[in-house]
C-alpha cells in the first residue's frame, strides 16, 4: 500500500514538472487531483488530520474513496520535491458532503485549489457514470491552446478539433474524440463546474476558452499530461502555420480517415 501511495504522489509531482516545462502552469497556476478507491495508509505520508471538512460539492459516488489534490497557491513545479507538502488527501465521508483531510502540518498546503469544485465534480461524475476505480484530473493553461481559444471563429468543436488534429497522424489516435470547447466562464464558478462535467462526460479534454484546459485519465497524472502534450503540439503547429500566412492545409480529411481506418480508431469525427 505504501508503494502505491508513493506512486500516486510521485506521479502528481512528475506531472507538475512536465506541465511547467511546457509553460502551461505559470507561477501557481494549474492544479492536479487524483481519486482512488484503494485503501491507503495515509499516515505514512501525512502527519496531520482534520475531520469533517466541508466539500465544495456533494460527491456521493466517491464515498469511502480518497481524493488527492494540490493546494491553492502552490507551484506545481515544486510538488515533485516533496509531494506530501503540497498535496492533501480527502477521504470522503458517508454524508458525501464532508471528508477527513490528511495533510502535512508544516507543509505548503493550506487549502485546496479554488478549482476543487470542478475536480471533485468530474471525479464524482466519472465514478458514477463509468464506475472507475482511479482517475487523474488536471487543469492547466497550455499557451498555444489558450491562444487559439481567444479567436472567436475557433470557439466551436468542429473548427478547434480540425485545427489541432490536422498536423500529426498520432493526434487523432491519442485523442480520438477530440476536445470539447466551452465558452468563457468565471473560474471556480458553478456554471463552469457544471459545463465542464458535461464536457468531460463526452471527451477526455475540455477547452476552457480564454483560460485553459481540463483533462482526465484512467491511468495516471502523467497519462493526463500526455494528452495535453498531443493537443498542445497540434495547437502549436496551427499557430506556426498562421504566423506564416497559413500556407499549409496539414493532413486532409481523407488523410485522417485513412489513419482512423488503419489504426481502428473509434471516433465519429472523421
Amino acid at each position: 500500500m505504501q508503494t502505491r501511495l508513493n506512486e500516486i504522489l510521485s506521479s502528481i509531482g512528475e506531472a507538475g514538472l512536465r506541465l511547467d516545462h511546457m509553460k502551461a502552469v505559470e507561477a501557481s497556476a494549474g492544479n492536479i487531483s487524483v481519486h482512488t478507491d484503494e485503501k491507503l495508509e495515509l499516515s505514512q505520508a501525512f502527519d496531520s488530520v482534520e475531520n469533517n471538512v466541508a466539500l465544495p460539492v456533494s460527491a456521493p459516488a466517491l464515498v469511502g474513496k480518497t481524493v488527492f489534490v494540490t493546494g491553492s497557491g502552490c507551484r506545481l513545479r515544486d510538488v515533485a520535491k516533496a509531494p506530501q507538502n503540497y498535496v492533501a488527501a480527502y477521504v470522503i465521508n458517508e454524508d458525501a458532503k464532508t471528508a477527513t483531510c490528511w495533510y502535512s502540518k508544516y507543509g505548503e498546503f493550506k487549502r485546496p485549489t479554488s478549482e476543487f469544485n470542478s475536480h471533485l465534480a468530474v471525479h464524482n461524475s466519472q465514478a458514477e457514470e463509468r464506475s472507475v476505480h482511479f482517475q487523474a484530473v488536471i487543469h492547466a493553461q497550455p499557451p498555444y491552446i489558450v491562444a487559439l481559444s481567444h479567436i472567436n471563429a475557433m470557439r466551436n468543436n468542429e473548427d478547434f478539433n480540425r485545427a489541432i488534429l490536422r498536423w500529426e497522424p498520432e493526434t487523432i489516435v491519442q485523442i480520438p474524440q477530440g476536445v470539447e470547447v466551452l465558452e468563457y466562464m468565471v473560474p471556480g464558478s458553478s456554471e463552469l463546474m457544471e459545463s465542464n462535467v458535461r464536457g468531460l462526460s463526452r471527451k477526455i479534454m475540455t477547452i476552457w476558452s480564454r483560460h485553459g484546459i481540463m483533462v482526465r485519465s484512467d491511468e495516471s497524472a502523467l497519462g493526463a499530461v500526455d494528452k495535453v502534450e498531443y493537443a498542445e503540439t497540434g495547437a502549436m503547429y496551427e499557430y506556426l502555420n498562421r504566423t506564416m500566412g497559413s500556407p499549409s492545409e496539414g493532413l486532409s480529411i481523407e488523410d485522417l480517415r485513412k489513419i482512423v481506418s488503419a489504426f481502428n480508431v473509434e471516433t465519429d469525427l472523421f
